[in-house]
């Protein structure tokens, strides 16, 4: 018996305050780089770019890989700058390829996600927390997989939120396979505080976190 193909999650991204940042033209730049570099490391149905202002987007054959997609763009964007992220999943379509305008119910849902994320900021106890996921109407969630992503993302993105700048960067090297000693290299420290670093921070909880979600259909 054949498994049904699910369907592609779309995400929509955009920057946090950026029309506080004085560097605008910097800003731009620092967003296409995370971009083309999540583009070369996560398989997409349509890869992500810029499309109004600080505001981003793809598709992902899968939840797994826009999580993953969503990761990524994040840490490479700190510390220039924060960034929120949106995913919904269901059926897409494009309604005009030369302007780059999509539609259809996925779209929807990851707005109506990311415009959640944007609320969830106005709370102290949840301003780290900048992913969400959605279904679409026509999408079913039979065993609560939702509840179940979005509570670990809460949890993922309150770690990620709370690293120093060289956390992140050590983060973002165990993502790609580096060893601690490739990192403390790297970096200029010994691998001692490298495993440090990683046990306090909770970057090996991260990265199994990834990992996990990752393999999601």
């Amino acid at each position: 018996m054949s498994r049904v193909q699910p369907s592609p999650v779309a995400l929509i991204g955009d920057v946090v305050a950026s029309r506080s940042v004085k560097d605008r033209r910097g800003l731009h730049r620092a967003v296409e780089a995370a971009l083309a570099e999540t583009n070369d490391r996560v398989d997409h149905v349509e890869p992500l770019e810029i499309t109004v202002g600080d505001e981003f987007q793809g598709v992902y054959p899968h939840l797994g890989a826009a999580l993953e997609a969503a990761l990524r763009t994040r840490l490479a964007l700190r510390p220039s700058a924060e960034s929120r992220y949106g995913l919904g999943r269901g059926a897409t379509t494009t309604l005009d390829k030369a302007r780059g305008i999509k539609d259809g119910p996925a779209w929807w849902a990851a707005r109506e996600a990311i415009v959640e994320v944007e609320r969830q900021a106005e709370r102290g106890a949840l301003a780290l927390v900048h992913t969400a996921y959605r279904l679409s109407e026509d999408e079913r969630d039979d065993h609560g997989v939702v509840h179940a992503v979005n509570a670990a993302l809460h949890c993922q993105d309150h770690m990620v939120g709370s690293l120093s700048e060289r956390s992140g960067r050590l983060l973002r090297g165990l993502l790609d396979g580096m060893t601690q000693r490739e990192l403390a290299t790297t970096e200029g420290i010994t691998p001692s505080a490298v495993s440090q670093r990683v046990r306090a921070d909770g970057l090996a909880v991260i990265v199994r976190s990834h990992e996990l979600l990752r393999r999601l259909p």
